[in-house]
């Protein structure tokens, strides 16, 4: 919430890239590189990116380079089956209604940011809570269509297309299971990494 207020409050820094691939911050008269921006992003700084030739607004496809740039480090959030399903949208008759679904996901994830946090924590010791995080999934995809029946009076039928999208119950047992799987992965690395630090 901090961030949000913070980004609100204060304009947006106008960041310019020049045909030398160079980007420059027009609020500090410096250059600065796509780490710097992902910096900046996770200091909750707003900015805009424009091409300094055209004036046009390429803000989206910075932000997509820094997120690739994090991923070729071996920064992987971005799971290759959600990337696969990303790319099916494209020309879908649902496209429209991708980006708002991962924008109130996100924002409803952040704010339970601490909450996960707790459940991580737990996840390490017994057992990982799935029944918590299912019922935030839970919250998030009702909270999305309360959304969408506000902006648009055809969503109140959303509930039926995403019934079909979730798949059947094997399936969903199937992806319980990739996700144990994963988790159980990510807690052998959290235990090297803490036998290498002691």
């Amino acid at each position: 919430m901090a961030e949000q207020d913070q980004q609100t409050a204060s304009p947006a820094i106008k960041i310019k890239k020049y045909a030398n691939r160079r980007l420059y911050n027009t609020a500090t008269s410096s250059y600065v590189t796509l780490e710097n921006l992902c910096q900046m992003v996770k200091d909750g700084q707003d900015f805009v990116v424009e091409d300094a030739k055209t004036g046009e607004d390429i803000t989206r496809s910075v932000l997509t380079q820094i997120i690739f740039e994090e991923e070729s480090k071996g920064q992987n959030l971005l799971p290759i089956g959600f990337l696969r399903r990303l790319i099916t949208f494209y020309g879908d008759s649902l496209q429209t209604l991708v980006p708002s679904y991962l924008e109130v996901s996100m924002a409803s994830f952040q704010r339970n940011q601490e909450q996960m946090r707790q459940y991580m924590a737990e996840a390490f010791g017994e057992m990982f809570p799935f029944r918590n995080i299912e019922e935030m999934g839970r919250q998030n995809m009702a909270m999305f269509q309360r959304a969408m029946t506000m902006f648009n009076p055809f969503a109140a039928n959303f509930s039926d297309l995403t019934g079909k999208s979730q798949g059947s119950a094997p399936e969903q047992t199937a992806e319980v299971d990739t996700l144990k799987t994963q988790l159980e992965e990510l807690r052998k690395q959290v235990d090297a990494l803490a036998r290498n630090k002691g």
